[in-house]
């Protein structure tokens, strides 16, 4: 993992400046607690069982957060980049309980590119949210967005049949199947590669 310190900290203040405004004195705050780091290809970020140290603000490249079943099947989570289309799932990089209560964590995070970032620490994050109040006013509309898509994602593995789960992917993330292969695809669908294919196939045929 590499560190660097040029200009790093537009994207994550750009990103913030989108819900709330920022002064100055505010903006220099969140720099002093940021920090750039680089990860490689295929390293991991954060390994299943660890604690989830860092949250990290995906500047560019490719990862996953993906869990691992008692078969050792994965089932990716999340994807995350930085792109137009990106959301609050995308950008943001941790184990959030870990994060806040120092447990072990569940997931694995691993780079599927080189990936650029911005860190914080437990310590940054509430470093910031004591000492900008509108950073914690932020992050409380922050964590309303993060519910409102994690109990979407949870409803669609729980509720929805593959095909319908395909289909909806299709209507609100159709980005997706440039980004990443049809191995890590069926992964977040939670079902096999050829699974996906047969779907695939079913779902052509009506269009």
């Amino acid at each position: 993992m590499k560190v660097t310190v040029e200009n790093f900290c537009e994207p994550i203040i750009t990103y913030i400046k989108k819900t709330v405004t920022l002064d100055v004195e505010s903006v220099e705050k969140v720099i002093a607690q940021s920090e750039e780091v680089i990860f490689s290809k295929g390293e991991i970020l954060l390994k299943e069982g660890a604690v989830s140290k860092y949250c990290y603000f995906i500047v560019s490249g490719l990862a996953r957060s993906y869990y691992i079943g008692p078969d050792g099947r994965t089932t990716t989570w999340l994807f995350h980049f930085n792109e137009p289309f990106s959301n609050a799932k995308n950008l943001f990089i941790n184990d959030y309980k870990s994060f806040l209560t120092g447990q072990a964590c569940t997931l694995t995070i691993e780079a599927l590119t080189e990936v650029r970032a911005i860190k914080w620490s437990i310590t940054n994050f509430l470093t910031m949210c004591n000492d900008i109040p509108v950073f914690e006013k932020w992050m409380r509309r922050l964590n309303e967005s993060f519910f409102i898509v994690m109990y979407d994602r949870i409803s669609s593995l729980l509720t929805m049949s593959a095909s319908d789960r395909y289909i909806k992917m299709l209507a609100e993330e159709p980005h997706l199947v440039q980004m990443f292969s049809n191995y890590y695809i069926a992964s977040y669908l939670n079902i096999t590669p050829p699974s996906l294919s047969r779907i695939r196939s079913r779902v052509s045929k009506t269009d």
